[in-house]
């Protein structure tokens, strides 16, 4: 099946009703002064803003911090059209009403290729299919925190909604004071008049609720925040220690509880035995725990304190039980997706000309099968909730990524409405998709309706953390390039193969919306389908299996291994033709000029082909995802035979840059997490048993092996696109391409083996 035919078929697949729907106004997105928290004092003039009576602004925050700035982002937006200085700007939680919903993460998942969906002449099919999609997403509502997301989403409705409230303020303002509008300016939170009158907003609010205005932008010449390096709202909490993580959670009555699952991942208890565990000093009760949202069976013990509670859950006497289909076993799947590229040519999301004949007539084809581990996401913070329930209502603190999953899940669990739960989102010790599902919050609240209204706070260990993760899939791909008899590239084929993420991720948090059957998940092939290098031929095809494995997204999800398989591939036809890397890349991005803007300004700031110390060498990669596009050029060594990465040079496309800081913070961030990746990260499982259990076997980059990252971003006004996953594709391709320099061995394979 075509890609343009599913596409077109799945959004027609509901026929007339579709039709009829699609006639209707999209939901808006500015809400009303109901759709937020009522506080004392504070007035609210939209869904988004409100004031407060010292004249400062409250936002409602829908979105995550886990480290990436979210929340110092949005709030520099709202500074920005309300002229109010950025400490002035507040945050609170927002509802849990349908308008706060990602639209732009939806939209993402639609599987166009970058070149024909971007910019002002989008074709027919990439319109409409935005469109629908943008209007199931606003309808759906759903909150996340994910895909890079979350300020291209508000970039289209929070200015506004601060520009509406902005033009309420002024003209009630005018009408109290009885001058002309346009005699009014604004500065650092204040209205002024030229006589000298000046007030701040807390003192104009009352009027501005029965002013109608008209919102318009402020023009992007008149910008003084937006594009400066400010500060984080979130670090000075951060660094005194009164910010709040799941983990710091505390509450009057507060018992703690440590978990137990199967160590065979699918597995259940078949015995257990609980008397010597409760019967040391400190223990409470043992639960059961049922496989709920995609967690492994098994048990939490409720103690006094946390130390009390995870030493009695490993005194627990249990025999565990394998999974009926059989063990799971990480060699026989990367086995089994090896024969399954040689049977099933499996969905194919992009074709250009014919590949199949450029092969057939080449003077020689160039080969080679790539392949990435399952990995684990290993956030500082390991899985924690704290619930409290009590009089038939439910009270949740949790680090969640997805507050709306979370809620729901909490009632089923519960067997209560979903407005008898109270969600309060904390600080999240890390995220990078692992909280993006909602595994940890159903125990938690099945473990609190056991301990009698008193609130419980489950905390996993880091050896639970690993071991029952939802881990990135086992990808494989075999790639074919045809050379002409003048040694030019003609084609490029990619078949891969590996677990889809989306639709096992709906099954655990949108049962509801998960059918029998499999739809094509971009996150397969994404980086593989939509390369913008000008190859006459091509045909990229994915194979998207169900090995068993809990898999989950994880930061860049199909990028982070996929831009290994294409750019170390890239390379590797640098070679055959006997061609500069950087010199093969920019040809083929003749017709690709943003591409090459980022490209030549990464090859600009690293000194490509410029002499280096001896033993060392530079490696390059392009890669685009999440709206962005960015180029790396790693510097390598060999020390006592390990790699060794001394510097990164990092160009960036990512649109509109609002905080400069925040964007370099958050590439040198994903490169760090990357070269983890690519220097250690692997899961091995073996009789259903994941093998890695902590940080001794699997290790992280330490602050001594971290490299120098330099950020070089591109002027533009685009909106802005994803910052926080970007920077982590190139990063193991620069590194691999950089080691066939000095070993003459390539790499096809994570994590690097030298």
């Amino acid at each position: 099946m075509k890609r343009r035919t599913w596409i077109l078929s799945a959004l027609g697949a509901t026929g007339a009703l579709v039709v009829g729907w699609g006639m209707l106004p999209p939901r808006s997105r500015l809400g009303t002064p109901a759709t937020m928290l009522p506080t004392e004092g504070d007035v609210a003039l939209n869904g988004w803003i409100k004031i407060g009576r010292d004249g400062s602004v409250i936002l409602a925050m829908p979105r995550s911090e886990m480290g990436q700035g979210v929340h110092t982002g949005l709030a520099m937006l709202v500074a920005e059209e309300l002229d109010v200085p950025l400490s002035l700007v507040r945050l609170e939680q927002a509802t849990a009403d349908k308008m706060y919903g990602n639209v732009s993460m939806l939209v993402a998942s639609l599987p166009f290729h970058p070149l024909e969906s971007e910019g002002g002449n989008k074709p027919a099919k990439v319109r409409l299919g935005e469109w629908m999609v943008g209007k199931i997403a606003r309808e759906l509502g759903i909150n996340a925190t994910g895909g890079s997301s979350s300020l291209a989403d508000a970039w289209d409705v929070v200015p506004l909604a601060a520009a509406a409230a902005r033009a309420q303020l002024l003209g009630a303002a005018a009408t109290q004071w009885q001058v002309p509008l346009a005699e009014l300016t604004m500065e650092q939170g204040l209205v002024r008049h030229r006589t000298g009158k000046s007030a701040h907003w807390g003192e104009l609010v009352a009027g501005a609720l029965h002013t109608p205005a008209k919102a318009v932008l402020k023009d992007r010449k008149h910008w003084t925040l937006i594009g400066q390096s400010a500060l984080r709202m979130d670090i000075p909490a951060k660094v005194d220690g009164t910010a709040r993580f799941g983990i710091d959670v505390r509450l009057p009555g507060l018992l703690f509880a440590s978990v137990r699952m199967c160590p065979m991942l699918g597995g259940t208890v078949a015995t257990l035995d609980d008397r010597a565990a409760l019967a040391l000093p400190g223990a409470m009760k043992l639960v059961r725990l049922d496989a709920v949202a995609g967690s492994t069976a098994g048990f939490a013990v409720v103690a006094k304190t946390s130390w009390h509670a995870r030493t009695a859950v490993q005194a627990v006497a249990v025999q565990w039980q394998q999974r009926k289909e059989g063990a799971l076993d990480s060699a026989r799947i990367q086995q089994s997706l090896r024969a399954t590229l040689k049977t099933d040519k499996g969905f194919t999301f992009y074709e250009k000309g014919d590949a199949a004949a450029a092969e057939a007539g080449a003077a020689r084809v160039v080969e080679a099968s790539y392949s990435a581990p399952y990995l684990a996401h290993a956030t500082m913070e390991p899985m924690n909730c704290t619930a409290r329930f009590k009089d038939g209502t439910l009270d949740v603190w949790a680090p969640t990524q997805v507050p709306g999953f979370a809620r729901d899940v909490a009632a089923k669990v519960a067997g209560v409405d979903v407005d008898k739960v109270t969600l309060h989102v904390t600080y999240l010790g890390g995220g990078f998709g692992r909280r993006l599902d909602i595994d940890f919050v159903a125990q938690a609240v099945r473990v609190a309706m056991a301990c009698d209204g008193l609130p419980v706070q489950l905390l996993w260990s880091r050896e639970e953390d690993t071991t029952h993760d939802f881990y990135r899939p086992l990808h494989v791909a075999q790639l074919r390039a045809a050379l002409d008899a003048q040694g030019r590239v003609s084609s490029l084929r990619i078949h891969s193969a590996g677990d889809a993420i989306t639709p096992r991720w709906m099954e655990r948090g949108l049962p509801a919306l998960a059918g029998p059957v499999d739809t094509p998940d971009k996150t397969t092939a994404e980086g593989l389908f939509d390369l913008p290098y000008g190859f006459a031929s091509q045909h990229m095809a994915h194979v998207a299996t169900h090995s068993g494995v809990p898999v989950g997204f994880w930061r860049s999800v199909g990028h982070s291994h996929n831009a290994f398989f294409s750019e170390g591939f890239i390379d590797e036809l640098a070679f055959e033709t006997q061609q500069d890397p950087l010199a093969l890349r920019q040809a083929l991005l003749k017709d690709a000029p943003r591409y090459l803007a980022v490209l030549n300004l990464a090859a600009e700031k690293a000194a490509w082909g410029s002499t280096l110390p001896a033993g060392h060498a530079r490696g390059i990669a392009l890669h685009a995802s999440f709206g962005s596009i960015v180029a790396e050029v790693a510097e390598v060594s060999l020390l006592d035979g390990k790699p060794r990465v001394h510097r990164v040079v990092c160009a960036v496309d990512c649109g509109t840059v609002i905080n400069p800081g925040l964007v370099a913070q958050q590439m040198e961030s994903a490169v760090i997490f990357g070269l983890t990746a690519a220097l250690y990260g692997r899961i091995d499982i073996t009789d259903g048993v994941v093998q890695q259990r902590n940080f001794d076997n699997y290790p992280m980059v330490t602050l001594a092996d971290a490299p120098v990252v330099e950020t070089w971003t591109v002027v533009s006004t685009r909106p802005p696109a994803g910052v926080g996953e970007p920077g982590l594709p190139p990063l193991a391709p620069a590194v691999a391409n950089a080691l066939f320099v000095l070993t003459g061995q390539r790499q096809r394979a994570l994590p690097l083996q030298v």
